[in-house]
């Protein structure tokens, strides 16, 4: 593909994920909240291209800022996220208009690293940004599963559906 069709690309998934997030989702139970953002890790560390070779100091330190801006993005985006509980006990979450410009900041970052890097003549392949987005999405869901298990359960039950106190004919 050229590089423009690789940019309108970029474009419309980053439009997708946008949307999709900035939409009501379910929260699941949480113990598979890593394993999209291990996969990514993984597969941008197995790329050889993940540093620039003839620049291999400078192309660490963009690589760290690049995985800095990720994780300020991933937090930014899981506190501006709206989670509630709803009647049946089950737990929602969407993004809200901050979210929105957390994307946006954390896109600005990157496009600036990245234009940086090619003023220094630093290569950046996909493994950066893949190993930055898996951070950006392990953040992400991090927060946003510590805040779920901080909310109270709805109607004085617990999330498991247990009830963490008897009921009041057990007390009488």
């Amino acid at each position: 593909m050229s590089g423009l069709v690789n940019v309108l690309v970029i474009v419309a998934v980053v439009a997708v994920v946008v949307v999709r997030q900035c939409s009501a989702r379910r929260i699941s139970d949480g113990r598979r909240w890593w394993i999209l953002p291990g996969i990514l890790l993984v597969v941008s560390l197995r790329d050889h291209g993940l540093v620039d070779a003839h620049h291999e100091a400078l192309s660490v330190a963009v690589l760290g800022a690049e995985l800095a801006v990720g994780l300020a993005t991933g937090a930014g985006w899981g506190w501006t996220s709206r989670l509630w509980r709803e009647a049946d006990g089950s737990l929602w979450s969407k993004g809200t208009k901050a979210t929105v410009l957390v994307w946006t900041g954390g896109l600005a970052l990157r496009a600036a690293l990245y234009g940086a890097a090619a003023l220094m003549g630093i290569h950046q392949g996909s493994a950066a940004l893949m190993s930055a987005l898996a951070v950006t999405l392990a953040v992400r869901s991090g927060v946003v599963m510590w805040r779920a298990g901080q909310m109270s359960p709805a109607y004085g039950g617990s999330v498991d559906g247990k009830s963490s106190q008897s009921a009041w004919k057990d007390r009488v």
